[in-house]
């Protein structure tokens, strides 16, 4: 139960009443009025701005609609207070009984608690990692793919129908390098000098077992075709291997994409030819010539006529090449293609996550897209900022396996899935993060990842000597109709408003895309059950387990059972695993 889903409907009860009575007047829009937590705490436990917002269509003063539905709403059986503050704001306090009711809710529902239907089965297209086949994934790579894949889990838990997507950059001049590059390793694989790594070509050893490869398969027969044959053979060979070694990469961190969709079939089917020609039959596309950027000038910049987009119709900063003068596609033009495909396989919905260094291009891409879909498709870009890698503050060197960075799997290997997938969400994505090998371990409260696990792994320690010690029903069915009445402490009321309060949060953050939330959200959660726990050690009264009093030591059992179950909802949300057990 989203509890301010809940009130938001009270509230639109109550001014439906007041329009059947002729105090307000018909057909207002609802649609701004909401119920959330107060800034302040000490108000109440709720508040709505809904005189604030319709005061005016109403033609009235907020002050006075606010009295109005204050009345109203005083009479709801779970509300004991309500006041009306500043100019028209009403905070609710609701019934200590109203908060520990929800925890059956809790208990019946499992790790699943939080879910709800709020995207309505709806279609979205998540692409993220999409990184470029030519070697294994460095560190960089480690935030958008744990971000991308934490969104998607995010997006699934509200009810949308998610499809997670890798695009594979396999055309272009970083293959070529990478053809060359593998050509190399497959003459040293057939016993030639090759000296030096040439300037310009991947030096990582990587790319050693594709040149045995080649040679087991080949022998010296590549020598002997032209450069063109035998590259497009090393091109292909190499690509497959590095598309093998990077989802061998992401499966470590417990990722998957159901789509790997190639760059290159693009190119192949016709679909940017395709695409350009919808572009043109919308006239929005045109033979001109840019005026050259201040400070530093792109790639794609002639100053020759070229084939360009109209982008600034769609709120660019300059209209942008299509086709270059020589007739070759700038990068630009199969990117529209590939989102007019998700467009076209049926996502209105499309959520990229890039790199900090793709930020320039987001106006250009949300303005093709906006163009090329007639403005059908909703698309948001959500660019994650570096990580900087640190053991005890000092910068970690670079790995020599890949040549000039440190790889995925170095990361993973050390500190596991979980604490990289976590780390990586206490930030969010457009903040910089900074990763300290030493801190990320650390057993303390400034671990974040430590602090959430160790409150799951304490209360499962709790349940485990409940089952040894006393003879107690520990199912969550049973638990559910435990005597809750028995909680009434402030330490106990914190941690039940907090629970409470999951289902809004999660649907929050997957309206604004924001896994992080969920992170913030269990370190909180967490902080307040160690409160708990530290209460009862200076309160014996207050012990999870008190034999002499079974009534209370349910209802406590079943507080904290609760609480496992919803730093188990969120981690898996995360993709973290909860430990049962500290190691």
């Amino acid at each position: 139960m989203n509890i301010f889903r809940f009130f938001e409907q009270r509230v639109e009860a109550a001014l439906a009443a007041l329009v059947q009575e002729g105090a307000l007047p018909p057909g207002l829009d609802y649609t701004r009025v909401a119920v959330e937590p107060p800034r302040d705490p000490s108000h109440g436990d709720l508040s709505t701005n809904a005189a604030m917002v319709l005061a005016k269509p109403a033609g009235g003063k907020p002050r006075d609609l606010a009295e109005m539905l204050a009345a109203r709403l005083a009479t709801e059986e779970a509300v004991t207070e309500v006041s009306v503050a500043g100019p028209g704001f009403i905070n609710l306090r609701l019934d200590p009984a109203f908060w520990v009711a929800r925890l059956p809710d809790v208990l019946r529902a499992g790790p699943s608690y939080g879910a709800s239907d709020l995207g309505k089965d709806e279609a979205v297209n998540v692409e993220y990692v999409s990184a470029n086949p030519t070697g294994p994934m460095h560190v960089g790579h480690v935030r958008g793919a744990v971000f991308g894949d934490a969104l998607a889990n995010l997006l699934e838990k509200v009810g949308y129908r998610v499809c997670r997507e890798y695009y594979i950059n396999d055309a272009g001049g970083q293959i070529e390098v990478l053809a060359r590059s593998a050509f190399l390793r497959y003459r040293e694989a057939l016993g030639h000098d090759i000296g030096e790594i040439p300037e310009g070509l991947y030096p990582g050893d990587y790319l050693k077992p594709v040149g045995e490869a080649l040679a087991a398969t080949y022998d010296k027969d590549l020598l002997e075709k032209d450069e063109e044959e035998a590259l497009r053979i090393a091109r292909e060979t190499a690509v497959e291997a590095m598309m093998e070694l990077i989802r061998g990469d992401l499966a470590v961190l417990g990722i998957t994409h159901e789509v790997f969709f190639s760059e290159l079939s693009l190119h192949r089917s016709g679909a940017v030819e395709r695409t350009l020609k919808k572009l043109e039959e919308k006239g929005l596309i045109y033979i001109g010539t840019l005026e050259p950027p201040k400070g530093e000038v792109p790639d794609d910049w002639e100053a020759r006529p070229q084939t360009l987009f109209r982008s600034t119709e769609f709120g660019d900063d300059t209209d942008r090449a299509l086709k270059k003068s020589d007739g070759s596609w700038t990068y630009f033009a199969p990117d529209i293609a590939y989102h007019l495909d998700k467009f076209e396989r049926g996502y209105r919905t499309m959520i990229d996550v890039w790199g900090a260094d793709h930020s320039g291009y987001i106006k250009r891409m949300k303005a093709a897209i906006a163009g090329v879909t007639g403005g059908e498709a909703e698309f948001d870009v959500k660019v994650c900022q570096l990580v900087r890698l640190f053991r005890n503050g000092e910068p970690v060197r670079m790995s020599k396996r890949a040549g000039d960075f440190v790889t995925l799997r170095d990361v993973v290997d050390e500190v596991g899935k979980d604490v990289v997938r976590f780390m990586m969400l206490t930030r969010k994505n457009d903040a910089p993060l900074d990763f300290d090998f030493a801190k990320v371990m650390e057993q303390s409260r400034d671990n974040p990842v430590f602090y959430v696990q160790y409150a799951h792994a304490r209360i499962h320690s709790v349940l485990r000597k409940a089952a040894e010690e006393g003879d107690y029903d520990l199912s969550d069915g049973a638990l559910a109709n435990a005597p809750l009445a028995r909680l009434s402490d402030e330490a106990e009321m914190a941690l039940i408003r907090l629970m409470a309060a999951f289902p809004r949060q999660v649907e929050q953050a997957a309206l604004a895309h924001e896994p992080h939330r969920i992170a913030f959200y269990l370190y909180d959660l967490a902080s307040a059950f160690h409160a708990l726990w530290n209460k009862g050690k200076d309160e014996p009264s207050l012990r999870f387990i008190l034999p002499e009093d079974r009534d209370a030591t349910l209802a406590r059992l079943a507080l904290i059972r609760a609480t496992a179950h919803v730093i188990a909802a969120g981690l898996g949300i995360l993709g973290v695993e909860p430990i049962e057990e500290m190691r």
